[in-house]
């Protein structure tokens, strides 16, 4: 079921591009290996467009038994070009939030190709390589630890379970009763394994967990925006630094984010951009939002372990990828870029 959920969840994206929705209504088939693989109100499908979808997925989803995937793929495709025909017949694709959510997904889907035929001449093998000595040299000295935590919403409730703990209460049995954050409950409030990169956007909690020994827990309650935390280390170990075959498709991808965001920059200096805050006043480019209410609600919510990135290089920047930043395109895999 979670993986169908995720499948529904990603092709309703694909969908919205409305890419499949272009062919011809009566095309043949190709003789050159892209047979049609479904009809649908006398439009057709090609296997490259399910192929595509199916390349377009995240790495969760891609896990699959390749005909399970395909089939899923295949029936939620042909689905979502039946419901894009009845809305082209309601004229929906006429309404101007329509129109104007599709310009919006062209100009993405544009820029990722133009960023993908950068990437293929700018990522040469000898890159890559270099790349990975980088990742391992600083994989090597870096290290891993494996925790609990229990999230309450006041100090004095975590003083509390710090005190049970001193009695020698368990801590998962701790978590499961007390914690507020829902999937703690579920887990005895195990995050997994985790580098300090990987929690940077959760600087007290990461300086906390990585001044304790294996088997310690805090003595004093930390405090978040999330609330107040009792954290415990179950293990520490050095980060398992992966092989060449098993990242080169990860370091290709921030070698094309950072392609990305060096054309970005290039085409700022050589153009000129405007931006303006919701009402209208200019502002500067990078210049920080004003705060939200929705940013003050968030103070309110459970934490959680942040979703670590694809690849944790130790010193190099987490998550905010550059504007245009692209998922490599078929075409762009590291085996078939320039050597």
């Amino acid at each position: 079921m979670a993986c169908r959920a995720l499948l529904a969840a990603c092709l309703v994206a694909l969908m919205a591009t409305s890419a499949f929705a272009q062919k011809k209504e009566k095309a043949t088939p190709e003789k050159g290996g892209d047979p049609i693989v479904a009809r649908v109100n006398g439009q057709v499908l090609h296997r490259s467009d399910i192929e595509l979808a199916m390349h377009s997925l995240p790495p969760d989803a891609q896990k699959l038994p390749p005909q399970q995937l395909y089939f899923q793929v295949l029936e939620h495709v042909a689905g979502d070009l039946l419901l894009a025909q009845a809305a082209r017949k309601a004229k929906v694709d006429a309404e101007p939030a329509v129109k104007a959510e599709i310009a919006l997904s062209e100009n993405e889907i544009i820029a990722n190709a133009y960023i993908a035929s950068l990437a293929r001449t700018q990522i040469t093998e000898a890159k890559l390589k270099e790349a990975y000595a980088q990742y391992v040299k600083a994989a090597s000295q870096e290290e891993e630890v494996r925790a609990r935590h229990i999230l309450v919403p006041t100090e004095e409730e975590a003083k509390e379970i710090i005190a049970q703990l001193k009695k020698g209460a368990d801590f998962a049995t701790l978590a499961k009763e007390k914690t507020i954050d829902p999937q703690g409950k579920a887990t005895g409030g195990d995050l997994g394994y985790f580098t300090q990169n990987e929690m940077a956007n959760e600087p007290e909690f990461a300086a906390a967990a990585f001044s304790l020994k294996k088997g310690e827990y805090t003595q004093s309650p930390i405090h978040s925006k999330h609330g107040w935390h009792v954290i415990k280390v179950e293990d520490r170990r050095p980060v398992k630094v992966g092989t060449y075959d098993q990242v080169v498709n990860q370091l290709a991808q921030r070698l094309a984010s950072e392609v990305a965001g060096h054309k970005v920059d290039e085409l700022r200096r050589q153009g000129k951009v405007e931006l303006f805050d919701p009402q209208g006043k200019p502002v500067a480019m990078g210049e920080p939002p004003a705060p939200t209410a929705p940013a003050q609600a968030a103070k309110s919510a459970p934490a959680q372990k942040p979703a670590a990135p694809p690849l944790a290089i130790p010193g190099q920047p987490l998550g905010g990828a550059a504007p245009g930043a692209p998922t490599l395109a078929p075409g762009t895999a590291p085996d078939q870029l320039k050597h």
